[in-house]
């Protein structure tokens, strides 16, 4: 019995765990009873693990890659393309799949009240046998006045989903880090529906 109680409880915290966030204005309570939101990303701000910038970590993956025709920018190009091609859409169907009654829908270049913004700040983009993380900002808004911003919070190190123990694929893995936060998400967002 003692056995059973102990595991139960280190569930319950890891499970806590895995969705914490931090407030930095507002609160996610103030969302209640918001059913539609345009959404946006935003990786302007974005720092890779290890690396005193962006420019930095793609400098580095290239060169190692120039010996090999084509793979230095396509190495680049893809780093870039895999936000509008795979991160972005993945957010988006995890999160909407969440509330499969439609309780809250994400919705592209959409002219509705709020707007959700997915800021990047922070990325591990992990290796082959480790999962990619994530850090974002998430400020919910006006959208004919970004300046009424209703909450803004902060999830940090958001580990990827992983569907496969070996994972060489650099897009996959971060992209399951962007279903997971889509996760993380909808599980606080359902407590106020």
């Amino acid at each position: 019995m003692k056995k059973s109680t102990l595991l139960f409880i280190v569930l319950i915290s890891s499970f806590s765990f895995a969705q914490r966030y931090k407030t930095i204005s507002g609160n996610l309570k103030n969302l209640k009873g918001i059913s539609e939101y345009n959404i946006t990303f935003d990786y302007s701000h974005i720092e890779v693990h290890g690396y005193a910038s962006e420019e930095m970590y793609l400098n580095e993956k290239m060169d190692k890659r120039k010996n090999e025709e084509g793979k230095a920018e396509e190495f680049k190009k893809e780093w870039f393309e895999s936000r509008t091609s795979k991160y972005q859409p993945a957010f988006i169907s995890y999160f909407n799949n969440r509330f499969s009654n439609g309780e809250i829908i994400l919705l592209e270049n959409n002219e509705t009240k709020y707007t959700m913004n997915i800021s990047t700040v922070w990325i591990y983009p992990g290796y082959f046998m480790e999962p990619s993380k994530i850090s974002v900002i998430i400020s919910v808004f006006e959208t004919n006045n970004p300046n009424k911003v209703l909450t803004k919070v902060m999830f940090e190190k958001v580990i990827g989903i992983e569907k496969e123990h070996f994972n060489n694929n650099l897009s996959s893995r971060v992209t399951n880090a962007y279903e997971k936060l889509a996760k993380n998400l909808s599980i606080q967002l359902k407590r106020f529906l």
